[in-house]
């Protein structure tokens, strides 16, 4: 008997896939990255079943790869040959949702704009606000610490993350953190466990953190510069003001191009940048314009202030077309630098001038409120591998964002794409403490082997 055949035999009927067109469409993510050949899917739906499989894995040594919505863009979910896919995507059960304490307890599966929307019949919303939010999962949030549109104010996926249910490598079910806003008693395991890319555990269940919802829509502000520098000052000059946006977004003009080329969205001649800015306070109608005339003053062409929340969604929706409109043109290598917040103009400008040394198309996007960057170099679609000017492209803008204090991923996750680059940002003490930190909760090294340390 095979030993997948053990699997099929310990699970529900048709928790455990075989076919290999099917199992081909569970071994990608949203990467250009060509998977290896698993030997078999096995789609979960309770946390028993993520610990029938992961106590066959360690038994016969197989390694897993978890997964969720697919939507990664590090390739932290690609699987390799050889591999068991454990998708979370049908654990999808709001357990809990405490108006009273602010916080949710969800399996991995659910959508992160249901969570949101759920938390909004209460007065409440899940402040995560990923691009992909209505087709990633929480799961794959909490495993890359996702960051999003409006983490400018509310921070990443870890400071919504309270306490984690986890099934180790060796099946036990491992609790952490707790339900309180506050607690320091032991080590931060929850925090260890966000982040990790599914290396050190498979998360069946989180409780997060809901934060009160804006009492009004978010008033909102586009504006267009005539070089992407100038953009990237006036944010600088936004966040040294004091403004505290909830959300600032920025596109350059590869971009904007891009999406006008997809959806006609009228873009000028002259447009070489914009910036979309939100503010969800009491008074930010009046903070917004204060917000354009920072931009104004920092060479803006045209400033068009909201006048609904139907426009504020149709400004805010530019920036969520963006990396659609970019696959449109060809494969893309998604990066994710960040930068101390002060020398945004500066990262910006090395991102530009790396595209024409190398003589390859970047299109950028950033979360520029907190100085986290988006360079998408595009390539011809079906290449299996970046061509060497795109590899060497993004060398250096990895190395620029070093230089200047960054780095190399804010959101997204080192998985597959990044490894290359790892120690030059952790230096090899931290590599050898991460290595053992990894032996300490995967001794067999069968969760996701390969991917982010």
């Amino acid at each position: 008997m095979r030993p997948i055949d053990a699997l099929v035999n310990a699970l529900p009927e048709a928790r455990v896939v075989t076919d290999p067109d099917v199992i081909d469409s569970y071994a990608r993510d949203r990467t250009f990255l060509a998977p290896g050949k698993p030997l078999g899917v096995v789609l979960a739906t309770t946390r028993d079943d993520v610990v029938t499989t992961l106590k066959w894995a360690s038994e016969h040594r197989v390694p897993v790869v978890p997964r969720g919505g697919g939507t990664g863009l590090a390739g932290a979910s690609v699987a390799g040959d050889g591999t068991i896919v454990l998708s979370l995507a049908r654990m999808t059960a709001i357990r809990e949702l405490s108006p009273a304490d602010e916080i949710a307890v969800v399996e991995p599966g659910v959508i992160t704009a249901d969570l949101d929307r759920a938390a909004r019949e209460h007065g409440l919303m899940y402040a995560p606000d990923p691009s992909s939010y209505e087709i990633s999962t929480i799961g794959g949030n909490l495993a890359t610490n996702a960051g999003g549109l409006r983490c400018v104010k509310y921070g990443v996926t870890r400071d919504s993350a309270l306490g984690l249910e986890v099934v180790l490598a060796d099946g036990r079910v491992l609790n952490t953190g707790r339900r309180t806003m506050k607690g320091v008693t032991g080590y931060d395991l929850t925090g260890l466990f966000v982040g990790s890319e599914g290396t050190l555990g498979v998360i069946t269940a989180a409780t997060v953190r809901l934060r009160r919802a804006p009492a009004a829509p978010p008033a909102t502000f586009a504006a267009e510069f005539g070089s992407l520098r100038d953009a990237g000052a006036a944010v600088s000059a936004i966040m040294a003001a004091g403004c505290q946006p909830s959300l600032m977004e920025l596109l350059d003009r590869a971009t904007l191009q891009a999406i006008d080329d997809w959806r006609n969205i009228g873009l000028e001649a002259s447009t070489q940048a914009m910036l979309i800015g939100q503010s969800d306070v009491p008074d930010g109608q009046a903070v917004v314009e204060r917000m354009e005339r920072i931009c104004t003053e920092n060479g803006a062409s045209f400033v068009a202030v909201s006048s609904s929340p139907a426009e504020a969604d149709e400004l805010v929706g530019l920036r969520r077309l963006a990396y659609g409109a970019k696959e449109r043109l060809g494969a893309c290598l998604v990066e994710d630098v960040c930068v101390p917040r002060s020398v945004l103009p500066d990262m910006i400008t090395a991102i530009e001038e790396a595209g024409v040394r190398h003589g390859v198309r970047i299109a950028t996007v950033a979360h520029a409120g907190d100085g986290n960057l988006h360079p998408v170099f595009i390539f011809e679609h079906g290449t299996l591998e970046p061509p060497a000017e795109v590899w060497a492209a993004a060398d250096e803008v990895f190395r620029r964002a070093l230089e200047f204090g960054g780095t190399l991923t804010g959101e997204h996750g080192v998985g597959l794409l990044k490894r290359r680059w790892l120690e030059l940002e952790s230096g090899p003490v931290a590599a050898e403490l991460q290595r053992g930190i990894k032996a300490v909760f995967d001794p067999l090294g069968i969760l996701n082997p390969g991917k982010a340390i």
